[in-house]
């Protein structure tokens, strides 16, 4: 079983910045990771993802060269650094791990999934 817990999100004002964490436990060997948002009354949204053997990534259309999806193999720590953030970005941002590697961009992809943690984003 795999636990993840997501923190960093707020409030903070358009054009600002913030960096989302997500902490794994428990069998975390070898997973990649994604991240995903959903805003109310929206369908779920992908915004990143990360392979476990050589980092590659992938970003949703909306968050690309504004968002970087990174990890630290040694914590089991997934980073995701969100700059120049706009108020469409506000949405509960919740991390997921999956057993196959590779980047999956579904959310039907993933195994485990965080709580998730609010980001807004004021005008």
């Amino acid at each position: 079983q795999v636990q993840l817990v997501e923190s960093g999100g707020g409030l903070v004002q358009a054009g600002g910045s913030l960096r989302l964490s997500c902490a794994a436990s428990g069998r975390t060997y070898r997973f990649p990771m994604g991240w995903f948002r959903q805003a109310p009354g929206k369908e779920r949204e992908f915004v990143a993802a990360i392979t476990w053997r050589d980092d590659r990534t992938s970003y949703g259309a909306s968050v690309k060269g504004r968002f970087t999806i990174s990890k630290d193999n040694v914590n089991d720590t997934v980073y995701l650094q969100m700059n120049n953030l706009k108020p469409e970005d506000t949405a509960v941002y919740s991390c997921a791990a999956r057993f196959i590697d590779g980047l999956a961009t579904f959310g039907r992809s993933y195994n485990y999934w965080g709580q998730g943690t609010q980001v807004t984003v004021s005008s």
